[in-house]
């Protein structure tokens, strides 16, 4: 069962010539192969042909979500069974990283198709290019126009967004009034008033800009019915803070929490507020805090704070001073410290370091992919600790020895001989010997140093035809 386990890491491997991806696709052992080759980075134009002309349609839709096959390949989707379109239209939509698009013609053609979801996907797909979504914003279908006002606002001229701002149906204009809203209480009321989803007004509650009078009114309606609208209502920084300081003993926490976090207080004013926020408390950052990211003082300001919820919100600015850095480098709460590591360019190596081997948040296990994220010097340190977790972050130094890389790939640990696996400083030999180790066998498989004849050997032993 070993080298069945393996053949799936062959698809995963820079290395692979089409010869032996094409022989993948015979492979049956687990759908994961299939989709390790369309995650691959780069997709041989051989291969994607032949999924596009694949009798099974979850094959070509393997093609169909390749962000690193031929866009123009992808396109020809659009020659095969009419269902395949939707596939097309939904695109690849790789973690963290745009897609390359399709030729302007498929766009062309999946905007004219007959059916509804087709067009609809092609509006929402992330790798749709903002020159196709443009002229959208003065489609006859309000969905497109909703779509452009959704996607690219920013870009569109100024007598088309004061058409979206009027346009005859109301998703539009509600989706244009919330890009203008921080400005316009006009809009804002006008959102209040007609309700526009719940999860729209959330965001109006927290970011429109409010004159006082429907401020009065709101307050007056959320006071005793609805604590959660409450709380986003005075956490608006155009709340008025006479208004705000009457709720600072308000019997609801969340309530009490959006007083101590108002921009106007002094730290002895928000001391004097019972505000209590734990590690587990998912807090998006300060609107008033991430506007004003900008200045220089303010983000300071909110470093050196007593209160989480603003340390937090000037964790992840990217504006945050140096000095700063450092401070919130050491802050007591686990939450800033995590959130200046996945967001700060600058966040200190040590710091990143030691998130992923004592942090308990299932984010920390990224954070390895962070380009501050220490190397140098690992090996040295962690060569033989007693932590597999530290054992395997030897391997991230350069300065680590093929010898240690062997030793490391022999390791009672699954997971530090996985590391050693995928390594390149690891022999030809002992990539081969891994193999036939079920537990990391399809990381050696995917190793770039294994040569052609020994993925051929595995796929015979596996048994997938030639």
């Amino acid at each position: 069962m070993t080298a069945l386990d393996a053949v799936p890491g062959l698809a995963s491997n820079t290395a692979a010539p089409a010869s032996v991806l094409l022989r993948l696709l015979k492979f049956d052992h687990g759908w994961s192969t299939v989709t390790r080759l369309t995650h691959r980075a780069s997709l041989p134009d051989e291969v994607a042909k032949v999924l596009l002309t694949h009798p099974e349609r979850r094959v070509r839709g393997a093609l169909a979500e390749s962000a690193g096959a031929d866009p123009a390949l992808r396109a020809r989707l659009l020659d095969g069974p009419a269902s395949d379109a939707v596939l097309v239209a939904c695109g690849p939509q790789p973690y963290g990283t745009a897609a390359p698009p399709l030729p302007d013609h498929a766009y062309a053609r999946l905007l004219a198709h007959d059916d509804a979801n087709v067009r609809y996907e092609m509006a929402n797909a992330p790798s749709t290019p903002a020159h196709v979504l443009l002229p959208l914003a003065t489609h006859e279908d309000p969905f497109f126009r909703r779509a452009a006002c959704r996607r690219v606002w920013e870009e569109l001229a100024p007598e088309v967004r004061g058409a979206l701002l009027d346009d005859p149906d109301p998703e539009v204009r509600t989706a244009a009034a919330l890009h203008v809203m921080a400005d316009d209480e006009e809009r804002t009321a006008w959102l209040v008033e007609t309700r526009a989803g719940l999860f729209s007004l959330w965001e109006v509650l927290a970011r429109g800009r409010l004159e006082r009078g429907l401020a009065e009114r709101l307050l007056a309606e959320y006071l005793d019915t609805d604590g959660t609208r409450l709380a986003r209502l005075v956490g608006n920084p155009t709340f008025p803070a006479d208004l705000a300081a009457t709720l600072a003993g308000h019997e609801d926490p969340a309530v009490r929490l959006a007083v101590s976090a108002r921009p106007e207080l002094t730290e002895e004013q928000r001391a004097a507020v019972g505000w209590k926020v734990t590690e587990e408390d998912r807090l998006e950052p300060l609107v008033w805090v991430w506007r004003g990211r900008a200045d220089a003082e303010l983000l300071r300001r909110c470093a050196r704070s007593a209160h989480t919820w603003l340390r937090r919100s000037a964790a992840v600015c990217a504006e945050l001073p140096d000095d700063c850095v450092e401070l919130l480098a050491g802050d007591e709460d686990v939450a800033v410290r995590l959130l200046l590591a996945e967001r700060h360019p600058k966040a200190p190596p040590e710091l990143l370091l030691d998130l992923y081997l004592h942090g308990t948040h299932r984010a920390v296990g990224m954070l390895t992919a962070r380009p501050g994220f220490p190397s140098a010097g690992l090996a040295e340190r962690f060569a033989d600790a007693a932590d597999p977790r530290e054992r395997a972050l030897t391997l991230r130094d350069p300065a680590a020895t093929p010898e240690l890389v062997e030793r490391l790939s022999r390791d009672p640990d699954g997971f530090v001989r996985l590391a050693a696996a995928f390594d390149h400083r690891l022999s030809v030999n002992r990539i081969v010997e891994l193999l036939d180790d079920p537990e990391v066998g399809f990381a050696a498989a995917a190793n770039p140093l294994l040569p052609v004849a020994e993925m051929t050997a595995l796929l015979d032993r596996a048994g997938v035809p030639g």
